[in-house]
């Protein structure tokens, strides 16, 4: 498929398309997620070739992993729950309703975090 063709379907220029696909911008993971739908693959596909020393760090930890330097993302993102709630969230078009969800997660996570 075309960086052209798949613009059109995300709703972008193909420039940045290109952007994502070189790297110069990030992409966020429900637009990653959408992408692997449009392209009808995994969202591993695009981490398949990605050594361990390819993940961008911050403090020496690898990105995305605990701080025995599991990585976490791509196994949740790949569960069953993981799938589901990507789906559900990706599903949901209003920014607003989108950022009420993120809020009640944090603050479920917190409140649990604060009984334990």
């Amino acid at each position: 498929m075309s960086q052209e063709k798949l613009g059109e379907q995300l709703g972008l220029t193909f420039q940045q398309v290109q952007k994502y696909e070189k790297g110069t911008n990030r992409i966020g993971a429900s637009r990653l997620y959408e992408v692997s739908r449009i392209l009808n693959v995994p969202v591993q596909y695009f981490y398949e070739e990605m050594a361990e020393g390819d993940v961008p760090a911050r403090n020496g930890e690898m990105a995305f992993a605990e701080g025995d330097g599991t990585p976490y993302v791509m196994d949740f993102v790949s569960s069953s729950e993981g799938l589901q709630l990507n789906r559900a969230f990706f599903d949901i078009k209003d920014p607003t309703v989108r950022r009420s969800v993120i809020d009640l997660l944090k603050n479920l996570s917190k409140a649990q975090r604060e009984a334990e």
